[in-house]
């Protein structure tokens, strides 16, 4: 198998040594000065083809009922993202945080119910015995990287939203619909990453 975290991390420095423009955010819709720290993680499973680890929250949740989402959550006191990323994914699907081989964090995404929000990139192994919290998690599914990095494959929508047009991109993935921040983080981690550069690699591997 080929040496995923090595090639995704020379990636990803290159894409983080320079100034991406017009990267999606929904600073615009922020109220009020005070935003929750939160982290993500972007388990990236080493295989052939890699995949991304994703959640579906419960339908009966209060907040963002049923919607797809990486594993994360709001820092605890004390806490930094990367520890906090971990700590989430452990909570929500039992992913062993020792399993986990993180390359950095990507661009904060800072949303208009009040978080600021940081993916932490990461390489996992495949086909890891993962126990989904019923009280966080009611599904959780992989979904190929080169399909979520691909531009292509999303659809751009609007929505009116707090006095102003919200644009937003979705898909659906075998009954799953990946949209909202989510979906926003995964396109501006595609403009760091280039998909080109990373079928090259997997493909030399």
């Amino acid at each position: 198998m080929s040496d995923l975290f090595t090639r995704l991390s020379v990636l990803f420095e290159e894409g983080h040594a320079r100034e991406i423009p017009g990267l999606l955010t929904d600073t615009q819709f922020i109220e009020g000065e005070n935003q929750t720290p939160a982290a993500v993680l972007i388990a990236v499973t080493d295989r052939p083809e890699p995949g991304v680890l994703l959640t579906q929250r419960p339908r009966g949740m209060r907040s963002h009922p049923g919607q797809v989402a990486f594993p994360g959550g709001k820092l605890d006191p004390g806490e930094d993202i990367v520890t906090a990323a971990l700590r989430e994914a452990e909570e929500e699907l039992a992913l062993p945080r020792e399993a986990v081989r993180v390359i950095g964090t990507s661009d904060l995404y800072q949303t208009g119910t009040g978080f600021d929000v940081t993916p932490v990139l990461a390489v996992v192994p495949p086909d890891l015995d993962l126990t989904p919290n019923p009280d966080e998690v009611e599904a959780w599914f992989e979904a190929p990287l080169s399909l979520l990095l691909n531009r292509e494959n999303w659809d751009s929508n609007e929505v009116f939203w707090r006095g102003a047009m919200r644009h937003y991109l979705e898909m659906d993935y075998e009954g799953f619909r990946i949209w909202g921040v989510t979906a926003a983080i995964l396109s501006n981690l595609s403009r760091r990453i280039a998909l080109d550069g990373l079928n090259d690699q997997i493909g030399a591997g």
